[in-house]
């Protein structure tokens, strides 16, 4: 996919996500366009920087996670301005889209997800468990080592 048409995609999808974090959750839509153009702004960064030669033999989703991950953290001058700004978007607006994406891009390849048959549910309930157990496990640990808990 052509870097134009990515950006293009992102500012669409930023657009529906305000739109249901209005509607949703009650949050100014000027608020939730300035919360979620930081954030793509954040994921055309690290589009770009994975397509420097070197770096490009890694995901993209790794490089927009090192960018978010810099961009709140205490090391970046504007860490708070970022933080407090993106903290108005609710994360089931931001999946609601995603999802939409994922099953349409299955409805797309319907034919490869029938080949692979019966033989999906069991690998997605033991990926789906393994993943809420041991974040629920991380969470009992780092709750309790905090002492909120």
């Amino acid at each position: 996919m052509k870097i134009l048409e990515t950006i293009f995609l992102l500012v669409l999808v930023a657009i529906i996500m305000a739109a249901g974090n209005t509607v949703g959750y009650k949050v100014d839509f000027i608020i939730s366009l300035q919360a979620l153009g930081i954030l793509v702004v954040i994921s055309i960064v690290g589009l770009f920087i994975s397509k420097i030669p070197g770096l490009n033999k890694l995901p993209v989703i790794l490089w927009v996670s090192v960018v978010a991950a810099v961009a709140s953290s205490p090391i970046f001058p504007y860490h708070e301005i970022i933080v407090s700004i993106t903290d108005q978007v609710s994360l089931l607006a931001v999946c609601t889209p995603v999802l939409a994406y994922a099953g349409l891009a299955i409805g797309k390849d319907l034919a490869l997800f029938k080949s692979i048959s019966w033989r999906i549910i069991p690998v997605s309930l033991a990926v789906f468990s393994g993943t809420f157990i041991f974040a629920a496990l991380i969470a009992q640990f780092t709750l309790h080592w905090e002492g909120v808990i």
